[in-house]
């Protein structure tokens, strides 16, 4: 009866009713959080027991227990903790609060009945559709491997033939045709076969396509095929294995003979007809193109555009016919002479390629293999031949980032030292580029990635496989001991070991290898030691990548590598303790992103050379004061993980050649300090800088840094700004993002011009009162956001105006810069509850928001106005309207704002040509829409909008005013309407 009373009274009864029963309200809230809590587990217990191979746990249940996660784990604590450090005078707006909170839990929990059931028959995909390339010349092949598979006489159907014609393009097509074939499939699988067989790895490839699940939790090979074998018999699949080079039997693996009964099917692709023929398979062989094709495949590899070259055509034809007819020959070959102009050159290249291919064996590796080496020796030069054949360092089919790729270039090198690391990442991206135009690089799948042919790194690895220099690469090959001492020779120049399960290295092992320069033990997460002798006889050792391992210490024989330039360590979770690296002068690079160190490595400031620093170890709080300043030769440095570790703004500052800088301070004044020497003296780059506290959002997540591409951002959280502190934007920052600070007066955020600044974002923020100030004073030096695009601004306590217009009276209508926000594209401001209007019309005049693509205003409780007018104007009695235009304005939406009472001036008339969604919630008081449509003989166009959602009472609709009324009926079928 007292909250019906107070209710009944308005607002302020509304607010001593909340004081009143404040403790009575917040106990009430905590039973039903429990209840729910307790509900919310019942529905997550429920779910455990589900077969994920048959069910699937609705949407609308996933979202229940994720909108019941974030008000248990998120919004009830932060509620209780104002609980406990409410005063009395805030006692009722928390109250209110809590009763809105009370209201959301019931209905929550009202929706997590579900009476029908948590979870739905799954329809699982029959498979995934791969990646493909144009076939050329296959369809025959094709024609007769799909009659193979659609009929009941064959079950193991065998395509094979030499490296490089086709068989994988041809069979990833029929792959991609068998997904449409559901009816006469369960599953569709793709397997690529390792080299030498790996039967676990291949058991396991199986299983989570079949089981969803690998069989990682059994260890005995028999054990392991019978789960497999159970498994596959309750499926009807087809098996695609790719590249098979060893013989095996099928019951080995797990796999169930296809017969007429069963419906299955398996293909092998391989170069051994002997490994078909072992499997008892129809045989399918994939023949080399006809010449016709082989012509056609190499012109559009080459360009068309060389056909125009005279005397070529016949050169032309005769290197074609050197091809042998191998797609993937063609295609390489051809790469290497896109842009050859010259009919010298390509004679020249005739000549070497008949060299490279004579007296080779037909139907055998090194015909394919001989012309690849073709593309590679022509290569410009050994750099970027030393660039394509670290490559092949990684696991086949392996997506290799190209940034990190680049960075190992660098450390090992290969790159040429130029005057900055951009410029030297510049070079790298040139030579990757070169690769690719060669076809001995592909595009990966994966952004940012390349990746190499399987039979193009066969090629890599058969050229570095003798003679000074060699590789031994036993990547992605599941090893679980480290190749034997014997095999580690002494000429060999890099080794890697990447990707592989290697847990143990024997105690008293110490290859002796004098020449090796890169060592990559990376991805072995389950090596835990490495013993003081396993160094002791690599002297010229320059690369190390350990990443990845579950390494505790380092041996101290690793101080003795007096050329080590890099030492990788990144996500080395387990590690403790580092010996002293004062000995490792030539050191580099310093990578220990993600590594479980709590203190710095002892030394690191003798490290004079250091070009590359990353201590981004969640557990180091800690660096003692000096250490970074004396690495004066710093190009990169990073220092930034969930709880990052304060680096000194001085330090930094005097590091005159860093580029790329990362990191947080505690403190405001260090962070300004830092600022002001960069605007001075230059600065990096790129820099992604936190200022103050670690803060999450409202989802719990942790606020890091946009992803949007942007070299130069700016974080500022749970900063304390005094009415002294000014705050330091570096001149060219391009990423602004502010929250959970408090200013003690009212400032404006942007009292000088960062004239680059493209999105800004201000959220949870008490004490600003504005985002920019104009006036009649300041307008004239002003060219406020020139660049800004997105314009953010959240739960901002104090906002009256997002930009301030200061009129006196000898200045009625201050000049504005005609190019502020002249490039904003989306606006959005949410829960600012002191402000009236979103903007001055004078914001209008010249190009300001005339690039403006999306409005977003919602529970501004304040707001009365979208685009403000001047009382004095308003009480002008002229008739003529006022023409608002934003020609790019797609998107106005606006929500829950109670006292809007309109969009522009009474006189207004909005011209936007390019509006297509209007959506307005709970703004009843707005009486009319001020949209203007186009006219054609006078009667209203098609406009541009096609969705208008409404969700006030119906009358309220039918009641606005248009600026003209055929408007409205032109507008009626776009309309979405939401009663309450």
């Amino acid at each position: 009866m007292e909250s019906i009373i107070g209710l009944a009274l308005g607002p302020a009864g509304e607010h001593v009713d909340c004081h009143r029963n404040f403790q009575n309200d917040v106990d009430d809230l905590r039973k039903r959080v429990a209840v729910l809590k307790r509900r919310r587990n019942d529905r997550v217990a429920e779910l455990l027991t589900v077969d994920d191979l048959e069910k699937q746990v609705k949407e609308e249940v996933e979202g229940w227990i994720e909108d019941a996660r974030k008000v248990i784990e998120i919004e009830m604590p932060d509620i209780e903790e104002q609980v406990q450090n409410v005063s009395s005078w805030s006692r009722g707006n928390l109250g209110r609060r809590v009763r809105q909170k009370i209201l959301e839990v019931r209905e929550i929990y009202d929706r997590g009945s579900f009476p029908e059931g948590l979870v739905i028959e799954r329809s699982p995909p029959i498979g995934i559709t791969l990646p493909t390339e144009n076939m050329v010349g296959e369809v025959n092949v094709k024609e007769k491997i799909w009659e193979y598979l659609m009929g009941h006489e064959v079950g193991i159907i065998g395509v094979c033939g030499i490296g490089g014609v086709g068989k994988t393009t041809v069979m990833k097509h029929i792959h991609n045709e068998l997904l449409n074939e559901a009816s006469r499939f369960v599953k569709v699988v793709w397997v690529t076969v390792s080299h030498p067989l790996n039967v676990f790895r291949l058991q396991d490839d199986i299983a989570r396509a079949i089981m969803k699940k690998s069989l990682s939790d059994c260890w005995d090979e028999l054990s392991r095929a019978s789960r497999l074998m159970e498994a596959m018999k309750k499926v009807k699949y087809a098996l695609i294995l790719d590249d098979v080079w060893d013989k095996f039997t099928l019951h080995s693996i797990g796999i169930p003979e296809p017969t007429m009964e069963n419906g299955c099917k398996i293909v092998i692709t391989s170069r051994s007809i002997d490994v078909c023929n072992y499997l008892r398979c129809q045989v399918v062989k994939v023949p080399p193109l006809p010449e016709q094709e082989s012509l056609n495949l190499f012109l559009d590899k080459v360009g068309q555009d060389v056909l125009r070259i005279p005397n070529l055509e016949k050169i032309l034809k005769l290197m074609v016919a050197e091809c042998a007819g191998l797609p993937l020959a063609i295609v390489v070959i051809a790469g290497s002479m896109r842009g050859v102009q010259d009919i010298f050159e390509w004679r020249n290249a005739l000549r070497e390629l008949r060299q490279c291919v004579v007296d080779t064996e037909k139907d055998s590796d090194d015909e394919i293999y001989n012309r690849l080496k073709f593309s590679y020796d022509r290569l410009p030069n050994s750099s970027i031949q030393k660039c394509f054949l670290y490559c092949s360092l990684h696991p086949e089919d392996w997506n290799i980032s190209r940034k990190d790729l680049i960075e190992n270039w660098i450390c090992e090198g290969i790159v040429e030292k130029l005057g900055s690391r951009r410029e030297m990442h510049d070079k790298g991206n040139a030579i990757l580029n070169r690769l690719l135009n060669c076809c001995l690089l592909e595009e990966a799948n994966e952004k940012a990635c390349v990746k190499m042919h399987d039979v193009v790194r066969d090629m890599a690895l058969r050229i570095k496989s003798t003679g000074p220099g060699r590789f031994m690469v036993k990547a992605g090959m599941r090893l679980t001991e480290i190749p034997d001492e014997d095999e580690w020779n002494e000429d060999l120049d890099k080794v890697s070991l990447m990707k592989n399960q290697i847990s143990y290295i024997p105690q008293n092992m110490s290859p002796k290898c004098l020449m090796l320069s890169t060592l990559i033990l990376e991805g072995n997460v389950g090596l835990r030691q490495i013993s003081e002798c396993f160094f002791a006889n690599m002297p010229l050792l320059k690369f190390l990548d350990l990443s990845r391992t579950g390494i505790k210490v380092l041996p101290n024989s690793i101080c003795n590598l007096e050329y080590l330039t890099a030492l990788i360590l990144c996500e080395c979770v387990l590690l403790e303790r580092m010996p002293s690296l004062s000995k490792l002068k030539a050191l580099k690079k310093l990578d220990l992103d993600g590594a479980g160190l709590c203190e710095a490595p002892e030394g690191i400031e003798m490290l004079e050379n250091l070009e590359y620093l990353d201590l981004s170890c969640p557990n180091l709080r800690v660096l003692p004061r000096g250490k970074i300043s004396k690495l004066f030769r710093l190009q990169y440095l990073r220092k930034d993980r969930i709880f990052p570790t304060e680096i000194r703004g001085e330090e930094v500052a005097g590091l005159k050649m860093l580029e790329w800088f990362q990191g947080r301070f505690d403190w405001l004044k260090d962070y300004s300090s830092f600022v002001s020497k960069l605007n001075h003296f230059g600065r990096p780059s790129h820099y992604f800088i936190k200022v103050g506290g670690t803060a999450k959002d409202k989802e719990g997540h942790f606020w890091e840094f946009n992803n949007n591409d942007l070299p130069k951002q700016v974080i500022l959280s749970r900063c304390e700004m005094g009415e002294e502190d000014e705050l330091v934007l570096p001149d060219d920052l391009q990423d602004l993002r502010i929250e959970y600070c408090n200013a003690a007066g009212d400032i404006s955020i942007f009292q000088k011009d960062p004239t680059q600044l493209r999105t800004c974002a201000l959220k949870d923020c008490r004490g600003i009162g504005c985002v920019v100030s104009l006036s009649s004073s300041s307008s004239t030096s002003l060219t406020v956001m020139n660049n800004l695009e997105v314009l953010t601004l959240e739960v901002l306590y104090s906002l009256r105006d997002v930009v301030k217009v200061e009129k006196t009276r000898a200045s009625l209508a201050p000049t504005i810069s005609p190019h502020i926000f002249s490039n904003l594209k989306q606006l959005r401001v949410c829960h600012c509850s002191k402000l009236k209007k979103l903007f001055p019309c004078e914001l209008l005049q010249g190009q300001g928001l005339q690039n403006l693509e999306l409005i977003e205003v919602n529970g501004c409780e304040g707001m009365e106005e979208i685009i403000g007018w001047e009382e004095e104007e308003e009480g002008n009695q002229t008739t003529t309207p006022i023409l608002i235009t934003l020609p790019k304005l797609r998107i106005l939406e606006l929500h829950s704002l109670s006292e809007l009472k309109r969009i522009c001036p009474k006189r207004g008339v909005m011209v936007c040509e390019s509006l297509n969604s209007i959506t307005i919630l709970t703004c009843s008081k707005v009486k009319r829409i001020p949209l203007c449509l186009g006219r054609e003989n006078a009667e209203p166009s098609l406009p541009a909008v096609k969705f208008i959602y409404i969700k006030n009472p119906k009358e309220w609709w039918e009641s606005l005013e248009w600026e003209n009324p055929d408007d409205k009926i032109v507008l009626q079928p776009f309309l979405k309407y939401d009663k309450f």
